[in-house]
Formats: C-alpha cells, sequence, structure tokens
C-alpha cells in the first residue's frame, strides 16, 4: 500500500519531517498498539518507545524505528485509524504545501 500518488518516498518524508511530526503526533492513545498488531514494531520496541518520559521523546523515539517503506506505510494506516489523518496529510504532503501552492487575493 503506497500512500503518496506522486511516489514521494516516504521513509525520507518522515525522516526529513522528524522534528515537526514530534510536535503534534499523539503515540499513547491507540497508535503503538496499532502499531504492534500489524507488526510494525515488535513488543520490546513498543516498551522501549513507552518507557521514555515525555510525549516528544515516545515520539523521537517511534519515529526512529521507522526504517523501511512497509514500516512507513503502515505507520500511515495506523495514523488514519486512530485519528490522526492530520499527520498523514502532514508528511504525505511534505510539510504542506508549498509557497508556490499559496494564491494571495489583495482587496
Amino acid at each position: 500500500m503506497r500512500f503518496a500518488a506522486d511516489k514521494t518516498d516516504i521513509v525520507s518524508a518522515i525522516a526529513t519531517l522528524k522534528s515537526s511530526i514530534a510536535n503534534f503526533l499523539e503515540p499513547d492513545f491507540g497508535l503503538l498498539d496499532h502499531l504492534r498488531r500489524l507488526h510494525v514494531l515488535s513488543p520490546r520496541q513498543i516498551a522501549d518507545v513507552r518507557s521514555e518520559r515525555t510525549v516528544f521523546r515516545r515520539n523521537d523515539a517511534l519515529l526512529e524505528l521507522l526504517t523501511s517503506q512497509d514500516q512507513c506505510d503502515k505507520f500511515l494506516l495506523s495514523l488514519q485509524e486512530t485519528g490522526q489523518q492530520h499527520v498523514v496529510n502532514f508528511i504525505t504532503q511534505n510539510g504542506g504545501p508549498s509557497n508556490n501552492d499559496v494564491i494571495m487575493i489583495f482587496c
């Protein structure tokens, strides 16, 4: 399952946007459990992520473990299924629309 219609490498997008994603990703309310069910992360990896003290560090630890396209595709699916479509949109749009996509209207 590929999410990026323009063939953007999701692994690279996640790596590039990691520090921004870590600011609004929510790992604690179903996402980690969903990733375990899809065999994206092992129980030990999940425990390591959960052991981090702050949500930002948990997010950093989680994002560091996503190294393959398959993992990243399943990560995006898990985000959708846990109500985090805004994170999927941010990743698949490489951080949002570019300045070229913005239309300014002057009154």
